[in-house]
Parts: structure tokens; sequence; C-alpha cells
């Protein structure tokens, strides 16, 4: 499994905006091949900084959503409204808490 980490900062003013675009979108993201898991979360210190967080079965099920022309608009729509370069990771879990 993948985990996908991507930290992004919008202009202060584009806040409301890129949530709606995330709630109309997530269900298409969720529905990929491979997306087994997807949230936001926001910086409860810092409220314009998100961070999605994604799980995929495989690199190559990420890969398909990241080249997908889905994805190309949606992030299209979503960097226009940055403050700052995002900031990403994928990585797998190395060690289970327990």
């Amino acid at each position: 499994m993948i985990v996908r980490i991507v930290q992004m900062t919008f202009r202060p003013e584009e806040t409301n905006n890129f949530t709606a675009l995330f709630e109309e979108r997530k269900a298409k993201i969720r529905a990929f091949a491979g997306c087994t898991h997807l949230e936001l979360w926001q910086d409860p210190k810092q409220p314009c900084i998100f961070f999605t967080y994604s799980n995929w079965e495989t690199e190559q099920h990420l890969d398909h959503y990241r080249f997908s022309e889905f994805f190309k608009d949606t992030w299209g729509r979503t960097k226009a409204m940055f403050a700052a370069k995002p900031q990403a990771w994928s990585v797998v879990v190395a060690s289970v808490a327990g």
C-alpha cells in the first residue's frame, strides 16, 4: 500500500473555493481503481494549510490517477489558488504500532 500526503497552502480568499472543489471531486477520486481511502485535513493553527491523505493499493494505481485527465484538470484548478509551492510524499508503512 502507498500512502500519499500532499501539503497545500492557499491564499486566504481561496480556502472556501478549494474546499468546495474538493467536496465536488472527492467521490470521483475515491472511485479511481486502487484508491482505498481519501481524507482532507486542515491545520488548526494555520487554516490556509491543507493536506490530502490517500491510500493506494499500488504505485501504479496512484500513477494511473496522477496522469489522468481528471487529475490534470483538478490539479490545474487547485494550483491556481496556491500561496506557496505544495509538498508531496509517497510513503509505505514501515511498522505497525502495537
